[in-house]
């Protein structure tokens, strides 16, 4: 069975509350999907929001990106950060511009990050980001060296204050508007692969493989 948890006061969904949800299983269904997350964090009084690629493994969520970078050094400090994860399934169009709206679902994710000092847990998250993205790649490429590793900084999130919130379904227009002679309905929208293009200094006979050709994000 799901956990459901209780919202904070900052992960309550106010509006539109029967929109929201705080199954954990729900929410990690949203954060598997996704590909992008925005995380927002405040340095020196300037609020920042920075989008990234993520990985989750049980209740973590992991970061990367340089050791340089301003982002991964201010929330290594311990700053609060707030991560929000969007997909989007398709265009309510209405009868009435007020009552257009989107499908959609959303996470959003708040607590304070932990910085990766461990060699091998470091690496498992490098491995964790890489299986979200691309399950399977991981396997088929040069893995980081010392150097490589060095200059990275990885940082894990526990999930454990967090809210999701979707919307699906026709528009809901008012009672008097729907007689309008005005189409009305839904325009889903999907996330949808092109063909591989290969690499200009590829080995002509190397293959594309099967996580490639056949790729398409978890539902």
């Amino acid at each position: 069975m799901s956990e459901i948890t209780n919202p904070t006061a900052r992960t309550r969904v106010v509006r539109e509350p029967h929109r929201g949800t705080y199954d954990r299983e729900t929410v990690y269904q949203i954060l598997d999907e996704g590909l992008v997350c925005h995380v927002g964090f405040v340095s020196d009084g300037q609020p920042f929001v920075i989008p990234m690629n993520y990985g989750r493994s049980g209740d973590n969520l992991y970061l990367h990106g340089s050791a340089a970078s301003r982002m991964l050094r201010c929330l290594d400090q311990g700053v609060p950060v707030c991560i929000t994860v969007t997909l989007l399934d398709g265009l309510v169009f209405a009868r009435s511009i007020f009552n257009h709206s989107m499908n959609y679902r959303s996470a959003v994710v708040l607590g304070r990050a932990v910085h990766i000092d461990d060699p091998a847990e470091k690496l498992e998250a490098l491995r964790m980001i890489s299986e979200h993205i691309v399950p399977g790649r991981w396997k088929d490429v040069r893995l980081p060296t010392e150097t490589e590793l060095k200059a990275t900084s990885v940082l894990r999130l526990p999930i454990q204050e967090f809210s999701g919130k979707a919307r699906k379904g026709p528009p809901v227009d008012d009672e008097k508007d729907y007689s309008l002679p005005t189409w009305a309905g839904v325009l889903p929208l999907t996330l949808q692969p092109g063909e591989p293009v290969n690499d200009s200094r590829l080995d002509p006979a190397r293959a594309v493989p099967d996580y490639v050709k056949n790729y398409r994000r978890k539902k």
